[in-house]
C-alpha cells in the first residue's frame, strides 16, 4: 500500500467534485496536481498498477553491473580489459 500526503488548496462549495490540489507520494521526489475530484481519483488509483511480478520482471529485464563486467571479459573482442596481443 503507497502512503500519499493530499493537500486541497480550493474546493466549490456548492460542488464538493471541483477540488484543486496536489498529490506527494510518501518517499518519491515531486507531486502532481489535481483540479477535480476525477484527477485526485486517477492519481491515486492508476488504470495499470505495477503488480509484484511486474517489478520482478522489470529487475530481472534490466542489466546489471556484474553482466556488463562479464561482456567486458569476451574472448576475442577487444575492450579495455581485454586488449589483443601483439606477437
Amino acid at each position: 500500500m503507497k502512503d500519499y500526503f493530499i493537500g486541497i488548496y480550493r474546493r466549490e462549495k456548492n460542488d464538493p467534485r471541483m477540488l484543486v490540489g496536489v498529490v506527494e507520494e510518501v518517499g518519491v521526489e515531486g507531486n502532481k496536481s489535481f483540479s477535480n475530484l476525477d484527477e485526485l481519483w486517477t492519481i491515486l488509483n492508476p488504470s495499470k498498477p505495477e503488480t509484484v511480478e511486474t517489478k520482478k520482471r522489470n529487475r530481472l529485464n534490466k542489466p546489471n553491473k556484474l553482466s556488463e563486467r562479464s561482456k567486458l571479459n569476451e574472448p576475442n573482442k577487444p575492450n579495455k580489459l581485454n586488449k589483443p596481443q601483439h606477437q
